[in-house]
């Protein structure tokens, strides 16, 4: 069997899995979608927990196929109060509820928030609902889906999973992510520079599995790129970026540098995603005299962005990490735009080195550093020969260490799907190198 090709699903019994997830469905999580998805087609058989009601006015086309129902727990309790209520009368029964609350109470002690609150009503209603067939729960994201399923784990006795991405890790107490990563049965996590911070609180237990894209679903990269170099409006330089517009994407200092580019030098800058601070950063473009510049798309569906990288001459993306301790793991997006031969320019945070190398197969700067961001895109906007070198070094990075079928293989076999050696091989020469 080659490395990605998927086992026989007729050839063992089906696991019973609850996924759940903050949100359902969501734009800026494709990869959970495609993994959802994966499993499915590889026989497992799935349900979906969702702690909120979807607010992307559009999906993926990978939503459209999954076929896994999806259980919408109380976003707030006191609007669903009597399934609140059955679902505590009738978890308070189960053998597992007295431990369960004291693992609750003594998180509430030293986080006492509504949120702490809200996450125990959503166990016990989970508890209370979910199928006695499905075995295992297994969460996407270490902060609320995984207080979410292990209080629902510990009331059932069931064994929970977790999948830890970027700002769970960052942003959760230690002494939670401690405590959790002794109590689930297996973790995993997306890229080296995180897996190696939970090694350190929980030893043994995280395993690195890139989610990685799957290449077979996405676009062939263009065949050509023009090789604009910005001399004059016709021939300017296209610039994009896709990110929610929160603080660790760094868009604000990315204004600051495309504002002091050369005026020779015309670019045009287009935004693709949501975010809080959308409008901070229109008013910001305005400021500085640019907006004439930029495009706003707001949150668009993948095959809309996909088109937005297939026309850009340079991907973007400044990320840092924000005041409060919120940052990247390794950002899809990056993986996207490498997969359609795009060159991309990106901070030095987190786990983008992973991915790109500095002058090999991207460009790298530091982060928070608008003056050295305008001068890789000046740079960059000169040399098309350059551009096009880098992007096809991406791509074929890409191609060879972040295909989805290969860290599937570890979450295939912890959850009891038989897996193919090969991928595990894989998995574990690519942990190798990225440390």
């Amino acid at each position: 069997m080659s490395r990605g090709e998927r086992p026989n699903p007729e050839s063992f019994p089906k696991p019973r899995i609850a996924v759940v997830l903050k949100g359902y469905p969501r734009l800026s999580e494709t990869f959970i979608a495609q993994e959802i998805l994966s499993l499915e087609t590889d026989g497992a058989d799935i349900t979906i927990v969702s702690l909120r009601h979807p607010t992307d006015g559009k999906t993926h086309p990978v939503h459209d196929k999954i076929k896994a129902p999806v259980l919408y727990l109380p976003e707030y309790l006191y609007q669903e109060l009597p399934r609140v209520l059955r679902g505590w009368w009738r978890s308070r029964k189960q053998l597992g509820y007295q431990a369960a609350r004291r693992a609750w109470w003594a998180d509430l002690k030293r986080d006492p928030t509504p949120n702490r609150i809200r996450r125990w009503g959503q166990a016990l209603v989970l508890a209370a609902e979910l199928d006695p067939a499905i075995s295992t729960l297994y969460a996407h994201f270490l902060h609320t889906p995984g207080s979410v399923a292990r209080y629902a784990a510990g009331i059932t006795r069931r064994p929970w999973a977790v999948s830890a991405h970027a700002k769970d890790i960052w942003l959760t107490p230690e002494w939670e992510k401690r405590e959790k990563l002794a109590d689930c049965a297996w973790a995993v996590t997306c890229t080296a520079y995180g897996h190696a911070h939970l090694e350190s609180l929980g030893p043994g237990k995280t395993t690195l599995s890139y989610h990685g894209l799957d290449l077979a679903a996405l676009p062939s990269p263009p065949a050509t790129r023009p090789p604009r170099r910005g001399e004059s409006k016709d021939n300017a330089i296209h610039l994009v970026s896709v990110g929610r517009a929160v603080p660790k994407k760094g868009f604000d200092g990315l204004l600051h540098a495309l504002a002091s580019l050369p005026t020779a030098l015309h670019w045009t800058w287009t935004h693709i995603g949501g975010g809080g601070e959308l409008a901070k950063l229109k008013r910001q473009a305005e400021a500085l005299d640019i907006s004439e510049k930029i495009t706003w798309k707001g949150a668009r569906a993948q095959a809309e962005v996909f088109e937005a990288y297939r026309e850009a001459d340079l991907f973007v993306l400044p990320s840092r990490i924000a005041e409060d301790g919120d940052r990247d793991g390794l950002p899809n997006v990056l993986m996207e735009a490498a997969s359609q031969g795009l060159c991309c320019l990106a901070s030095d945070v987190a786990g983008v080195s992973e991915l790109l190398t500095h002058g090999e197969t991207g460009w790298l700067t530091p982060a928070d550093d608008p003056e050295a961001l305008a001068s890789a895109i000046t740079t960059l906007a000169g040399d098309p020969d350059q551009r096009l070198r880098l992007g096809a070094a991406g791509l074929d990075r890409v191609t060879r260490c972040f295909d989805h079928a290969a860290g599937l293989s570890i979450i295939r076999e912890r959850l009891g799907i038989p897996v193919t050696p090969v991928n595990d091989a894989f998995n574990a020469a690519d942990l190798d190198a990225a440390q």
